[in-house]
């Protein structure tokens, strides 16, 4: 066990057993650690690492009882900012996605909007070749969003057969998609 490591552990310890001194001791001497172990990590986001060492060092203020003292201190305080740090990385990278600038020619705008249409007018059309007691329950349940007590009312069926009919029509549909491919 090096020195620095038998010093904190001992500073942990000790603020454990409610020395106070000893246990911001510890914050003060481990912010130093942490500070130069997410240096060494962040090189290109410098400006994260003392917002990464105030979260890491609460999250150990509220974990510190769940440090088992059999353990090496390091190996516990290096997870807990490994965990701290892919959430900040996380985080950036979400935001920087959020403010990433859209090129004209992106993918986005590869497909055009006649797909979607073409693709409802080629389910409607499998969705016509169905009998009227499967093809009006899937187009009022799946199409229009009804309910089934909905659906049961404006067909004069069953509760129970509004669902059968949905079921066995979406796998004559299905069906009717593979034979069309």
């Amino acid at each position: 066990m090096s020195e620095s490591e038998s010093r904190l552990r001992e500073l942990l310890l000790r603020g454990l057993a409610g020395e106070r001194q000893a246990y911001h001791q510890f914050l003060r001497e481990l912010s130093v650690f942490l500070r130069a172990y997410l240096r060494g990590r962040l090189a290109r986001l410098p400006g994260e690492v003392e917002d990464l060492v105030q979260e890491t060092l609460l999250a150990i203020h509220n974990q510190r009882h769940t440090y088992d003292v059999s353990q090496p201190l390091t190996a516990w305080v290096h997870a807990i900012a490994r965990y701290k740090m892919v959430d900040m990385l996380r985080r950036h990278a979400v935001r920087e996605a959020l403010h990433e600038p859209l090129d004209e020619e992106s993918a986005i705008f590869a497909s055009a909007d006649h797909e979607a249409g073409d693709a409802r007018r080629d389910v409607l059309q499998l969705l016509a070749r169905l009998p009227d007691s499967q093809r009006l329950p899937i187009q009022y349940m799946k199409l229009e969003g009804r309910s089934v007590v909905e659906i049961a009312t404006l067909t004069k069926m069953s509760e129970s057969a509004v669902k059968v009919a949905v079921h066995r029509g979406l796998k004559k549909l299905a069906l009717l998609i593979r034979d069309a491919s």
